[in-house]
C-alpha cells in the first residue's frame, strides 16, 4: 500500500479534557482511510492518553507518535500572574529518552508550575536533558506568532533562535497552519520569512480538535461546558471556524501548495519518531533503605507488635 506523504502531528484527543473530541478508535480508522503511515497525539499539558493511544495505534497498523502541547510560562513557572498568557509548544517523542523527558516536563508542570493550567518554562527546558524530543512550534498563540502579529519580526527571530538553541539544530521546526483565521495568514507569512532567513524547516499541521468538519458545532458546545458559557454568549471562547478537523492529505496539499516541503516534513518527522513501549514489563523505582532491620523494628515494635503495644490482627481469608 502506498502511504500518504502527509501525517497529522498536532492533534487533540478526548484526553484534552473538554477541548478535544477525537476518540482513539475513530482517529486510527480515519488515518488508515487516508493511508497515513503515522499520527501523533498532542494533548494539552498532559500525557493521559499516551498508553491507550500507543495500544490502539498498533491494533490498527498505524505508527503512534507520542507528544504533548506544553504550556510555557511567560517568565518563570512559579510565577502566579492572573493576566499571563501562556505560550504553547508542541513536542514529539523520538525515543525512550524523549518519553522520559516528556514525563518529567508534564509532571513538573502539574506539581510546580500549575496555575490555571500545568506550565513549564524556558529555564526548565534548558536545564533538562532535551535529547529525544522534537519540537514543531505552533504557528498561532505562541511566542513567535504573537511577536509577528505585533509587527516585531526581529523579536520573533530571537525567539526562534532561543528555541533552536534549546533543542538543537535539526530538531526544531516552525509550524504553519491554515484554519480559515485571517490572522493566520499574517503569522504564516512571517514564519515562512523567518524559516528562509534562519534555515529552520517548516511543518504544516491542522491543530485537529474534532474528527469531521460537521463536528464543529458539537465542539463549540463542549467549549461552552468547559468555560461555563452558553452558545448565545457573544464573549465566549470559540475556535471561530469549523476547520479544526482531521483534514485529508488532498485538502492539506491544496492549502499548502506553495510550501510543499512543509507537508513532506511531516513524514520526515514521523520517520524520526521511533518510540515503542515494551509490553508486559513493570518499571518500578529502586529505593535504597538504610538499616532495614532497625526501620522494621521502629514500625512494628517488639515481637511484631505495633507502637501502641498491640499485636496486629490476623486477616481471615474471604
Amino acid at each position: 500500500m502506498k502511504h500518504s506523504d502527509f501525517v497529522h502531528l498536532h492533534l487533540h484527543t478526548q484526553y484534552s479534557l473538554l477541548d478535544g473530541m477525537i476518540r482513539l478508535d475513530d482517529v486510527f480508522k480515519k488515518a488508515r482511510e487516508f493511508k497515513m503511515p503515522a499520527v501523533a497525539i498532542t494533548d494539552h499539558g498532559n500525557m493521559y492518553g499516551a498508553i491507550d493511544f500507543h495500544k490502539h495505534a498498533f491494533e490498527h497498523g498505524v505508527k503512534p507518535i507520542i507528544g504533548c502541547e506544553l504550556y510555557v510560562a511567560s517568565n518563570k513557572l512559579t510565577d502566579r500572574i492572573a493576566t499571563e498568557k501562556s505560550k504553547h509548544l508542541i513536542v514529539l517523542v523520538k525515543n525512550m529518552q524523549g518519553y522520559k523527558n516528556l514525563m518529567k516536563l508534564t509532571t513538573t508542570g502539574f506539581l510546580k508550575g500549575f496555575y490555571y493550567r500545568p506550565r513549564v518554562d524556558k529555564e526548565l527546558l534548558k536545564r533538562m536533558f532535551m535529547r529525544g524530543l522534537l519540537p514543531p512550534a505552533p504557528a498561532c498563540m505562541v511566542e513567535i506568532a504573537d511577536l509577528i502579529m505585533q509587527g516585531n519580526i526581529e523579536g520573533a527571530k530571537k525567539a526562534a533562535i532561543s528555541y533552536q538553541e534549546i533543542f538543537g539544530e535539526g530538531n526544531f521546526y516552525l509550524e504553519i497552519m491554515e484554519n480559515g483565521i485571517p490572522e493566520q495568514k499574517i503569522a504564516n507569512a512571517g514564519i515562512i520569512e523567518i524559516s528562509k532567513e534562519l534555515s529552520i524547516p517548516l511543518v504544516a499541521t491542522n491543530d485537529c480538535h474534532y474528527l469531521e468538519r460537521k463536528h464543529a458545532e458539537a465542539h463549540d458546545v463542549l467549549l461552552c461546558i468547559q468555560t461555563g458559557k452558553t452558545i448565545k454568549d457573544p464573549d465566549r471562547m470559540s475556535l471561530s471556524t469549523d476547520q479544526f478537523y482531521f483534514r485529508s492529505p488532498d485538502e492539506m496539499h491544496q492549502l499548502f501548495s506553495l510550501t510543499p516541503e512543509a507537508l513532506s516534513n511531516t513524514v520526515s518527522i514521523a520517520e524520526k519518531c521511533n518510540f515503542s513501549l515494551e509490553k508486559g514489563k513493570f518499571y518500578l523505582p529502586n529505593f535504597t533503605i538504610k538499616n532495614p532491620e532497625r526501620n522494621s523494628q521502629r514500625i512494628l515494635g517488639k515481637k511484631g507488635k505495633g507502637r501502641a503495644g498491640k499485636a496486629f490482627p490476623r486477616h481471615s481469608k474471604t
